[in-house]
């Protein structure tokens, strides 16, 4: 992948993706839109921003873990393919009992880069065994 990805940004560029710290996995991805997230509810927050990723990757939209812990705001999974053109938005849970206001230009969320493999699916009778089995959630003990 090349160091840069075409972007369409609105606002002067000043919401344009950005990683905080070198070595960042996710760039902070920032709200267009002045909006409240109801208490125990959902807004779906404009970023002002829409992609053109190279082909072979895509644009996953993962939660900001201050935001969880200090606020209770996480988001919802995104996925954004590579021949998507619309604006990204952001799907906000709000888990506290107080409404959360949202500014415009605040960071709401991280998108991470990667590239994709694509797999060819088929049925079968069965499955070979592993050691780790049908063992799941939990299954390896605390």
């Amino acid at each position: 992948m090349s160091d840069s990805a075409p972007l369409r940004c609105a606002v002067n560029g000043e919401l344009i993706p950005h990683y905080a710290h070198p070595g960042d996995a996710g760039a902070d991805l920032r709200s267009a839109v002045d909006i409240t997230v109801p208490a125990q509810g959902r807004a779906l927050v404009a970023t002002g921003i829409r992609l053109a990723l190279p082909e072979g990757h895509v644009g996953l939209v993962w939660p900001r873990s201050g935001l969880a812990v200090q606020q209770g705001l996480d988001c919802g999974a995104g996925v954004i393919d590579s021949q998507y053109r619309g604006e990204v938005k952001v799907l906000l849970f709000n888990h506290s009992t107080d409404d959360h206001s949202i500014r415009k230009g605040d960071r709401i969320a991280q998108l991470l880069i990667q590239k994709v493999e694509r797999l060819e699916f088929f049925a079968v009778d069965n499955l070979e065994d592993t050691a780790r089995g049908t063992g799941g959630f939990g299954s390896t003990g605390s």
